[in-house]
């Protein structure tokens, strides 16, 4: 229960952390068209953040999910397993006329 709530925690304080550095950036970029010239820098270090907090929370709302035991995906197939009537262009053989 305590890895639960530490991941919960993690995931909610990176997304608000991402939503404050994209309002920053959206504030910096402004101030940047408007003329000063080192609003730039601080575009560009807002922009980065919030990619790394959302890439972050991603993470942890991924590991989060498996936590809770959520694994509802279908099972991956390979084509190799099919049985070779499965397969298209498989050489079974058919009754009837040839159509042209």
């Amino acid at each position: 229960m305590g890895r639960l709530l530490l991941l919960a925690l993690g995931v909610t304080l990176t997304a608000v952390a991402w939503g404050y550095l994209v309002v920053a950036a959206i504030d910096f970029g402004a101030a940047a068209r408007s003329g000063e010239g080192t609003a730039w820098w601080f575009l560009g270090a807002a922009s980065l953040g919030a990619v790394a907090c959302l890439f972050t929370a991603l993470i942890l709302l991924a590991r989060l999910v498996r936590l809770l035991g959520r694994r509802d995906a279908p099972a991956y197939t390979s084509r190799h397993a099919q049985s070779s009537s499965d397969r298209p262009g498989s050489s079974q053989s058919t009754t009837g006329t040839r159509r042209s």
